[in-house]
């Protein structure tokens, strides 16, 4: 049986609204041409110090939460419209 490697690009793109609010997105373009994108954010505390490394580890890891989840609900409709039952999603 031979295996095709498939590879996924995933981009995300941050935005500093102002210095306590971080905004991201995360795209991915599938193999049938379907692109998925979803948004994270992240506020800052006011007492907290100004990082914005971790706002866009935060704002970017939610962003790409969303995006597994869309993943994850595509993948399922497509089970059950190619099986005529309705899958059990998987919760993560």
């Amino acid at each position: 049986m031979m295996h095709t490697a498939v590879g996924w690009h995933i981009e995300l793109e941050f935005k500093e609204e102002d210095d306590q609010h971080t905004r991201a997105v995360a795209m991915v373009r599938l193999p049938d041409g379907t692109e998925v994108r979803a948004h994270g954010r992240a506020s800052r505390h006011q007492v907290d110090a100004n990082q914005p490394r971790v706002g866009e580890e935060i704002a970017g890891a939610r962003a790409l939460n969303e995006l597994a989840m869309q993943l994850l609900t595509k993948a399922h409709g497509e089970i059950d419209a190619e099986s005529g039952r309705i899958s059990h999603p998987i919760n993560v």
